[in-house]
């Protein structure tokens, strides 16, 4: 019998403390599997995170904030200098305006898909719809009650794949050339199916009739309720020939984003607002950083509890078997050939252990890895201050044409790019776990590790006995 085959025999000579071991070394190798799975899926999705939102530059004309503030646009001139800034990959640019088909400053046929309801009803008395979405009489005063409807998004963009930093999915026909003057657009479903438009159909904006090139889903009703057109096009037709509202510069790479924030507010002044998105990406990453952490010294931990569980199991067994080894060396045997078969020994419980590991890991991968983001991302949220009545209207957040909302301020309204960075934010927590070949060999890597490190004190304990001492003792 060669020391291969005596080395898988005798690990099941005890077949209580065979399981017993077995079923320990699974639950260790389980964890460490679970937490490599973890790793990798959290990696994953940092470096996800980071080519999102992390290596973006929003621009915005100086005084805009979101859905409220004022100032004057940027232009199409300034925003072009940006294109030739080193480490600049792209600049994407947008313009809002909005389109109503009641009051004084109807400019569609279009009917909105949204009900402006109690809510809408209350914010406009007190000056949050009133002046923004103007579907009542334009610069009405705040607190008085007024009957409007909610006003259709139009938003001309450079890159139509794109809409509030997402992207947009057709759901039937075809995107439209952002850098072409054409009369197409992009039509929500919702604001499609209220006014009965499919592919093909005809809408009237500006008094211009309109063709719907393709029907887009944003998964909420609000973006559903929308109409997208190249910038050029949205730029003529509202009249803001050479204007931009808002532009985003994708960097190259993270590392270049503070020098190249610098040249862009260098290059545009105070006629900007610039913002980087490496803090942003630096603040949703963070949770997912100390998951990692976590993730990390839980795997070093339930390795070496494998490998402290595997060398005090065979220093027992060469204990138990002292007579035995110094009989085989006795009668000729060698302190390698000995070694080795209780390595087999070892390795041989710790691949059991590891099979039954490998079941628990890639079946605890996926839970585990959601409840260690979920408590993580859970306990990083900070709740966001609640507005001033009036956030979403006078006449910033939703709009196009000019209207002196509540409060008496006249000003565009602008769709922010805060709604797609939210978007991607928010969804750090939506992490999908994978099981390849790689994490298995992994796995089987670490038992074999495990198994080596805990027969390496018996090995040294094997070369130690003298067979003149152990037959004198018996």
């Amino acid at each position: 019998m060669n020391v291969f085959t005596r080395g898988i025999r005798n690990a099941f000579r005890n077949g209580i403390r065979t399981l017993s071991i077995v079923a320990i070394l699974g639950l260790s190798i389980g964890l460490s599997l679970t937490m490599l799975v973890a790793n990798k899926a959290v990696g994953n999705k940092i470096a996800t995170v980071k080519s999102s939102i992390g290596n973006t530059i929003s621009i915005a004309p100086a005084g805009v904030q979101g859905f409220e503030g004022g100032g004057n646009p940027l232009t199409q001139a300034s925003v072009d200098t940006l294109k030739s800034l080193a480490h600049v990959s792209s600049i994407s640019e947008s313009i809002n305006d909005r389109l109503t088909s009641s009051g004084d400053s109807s400019n569609t046929n279009l009917v909105s898909s949204i009900d402006a309801g109690s809510l809408g009803q209350r914010f406009g008395r007190e000056g949050g719809f009133g002046g923004g979405f103007g579907g009542g009489a334009s610069g009405s005063t705040a607190g008085q009650a007024q009957t409007f409807t909610i006003p259709v998004t139009a938003t001309g963009v450079s890159d139509t794949s794109q809409y509030a930093g997402s992207a947009v999915k057709l759901t039937s026909g075809s995107q439209i050339d952002g850098t072409a003057d054409k009369p197409v657009a992009l039509i929500g479903k919702d604001l499609a199916t209220k006014n009965n438009l499919t592919v093909g159909s005809t809408f009237t904006a500006y008094g211009s009739a309109i063709t719907v090139s393709g029907i887009f889903d944003t998964g909420t009703s609000f973006s559903n309720n929308a109409v997208i057109f190249s910038l050029p096009t949205l730029q003529r037709l509202s009249s803001q020939v050479g204007d931009i509202t808002s532009a985003t510069a994708t960097v190259d790479s993270i590392s270049n984003m503070d020098s190249v924030t610098a040249a862009v507010k260098s290059k545009l002044g105070s006629t900007a607002d610039v913002t980087s998105s490496k803090d942003q990406a630096a603040n949703a990453i963070a949770p997912l950083d100390s998951v990692k952490t976590i993730s990390v010294f839980s795997l070093v931990g339930a390795v070496v509890a494998g490998a402290v569980i595997i060398l005090l199991t065979m220093v027992m067994v060469v204990r138990e078997r002292k007579r035995e080894i110094g009989v085989t060396k006795a009668i000729g045997g060698s302190n390698l050939s000995i070694i080795s078969q209780f390595m087999v020994e070892a390795l041989t419980l710790t691949i059991l252990g590891a099979v039954v590991g490998l079941v628990i890991g890639v079946i605890g991968g996926q839970p585990v890895t959601k409840l260690l983001v979920s408590n993580s991302t859970t306990s990083a949220t900070t709740t966001a201050t609640p507005g001033q009545r009036g956030s979403f209207g006078g006449g910033s957040g939703f709009g196009g044409g000019q209207s002196t909302g509540g409060g008496g301020i006249t000003r565009r309204g602008g769709f922010g790019g805060a709604l797609g960075r939210n978007s991607a934010v928010k969804g750090i927590s939506n992490i999908k776990t994978q099981v390849g070949p790689g994490i298995l060999l992994d796995g089987f890597g670490a038992a074999i590790f495990i198994a080596l490190v805990g027969s390496a004190l018996a090995a040294g304990m094997i070369a130690k006995v003298r067979p003149s001492e152990v037959m004198r003792a018996e």
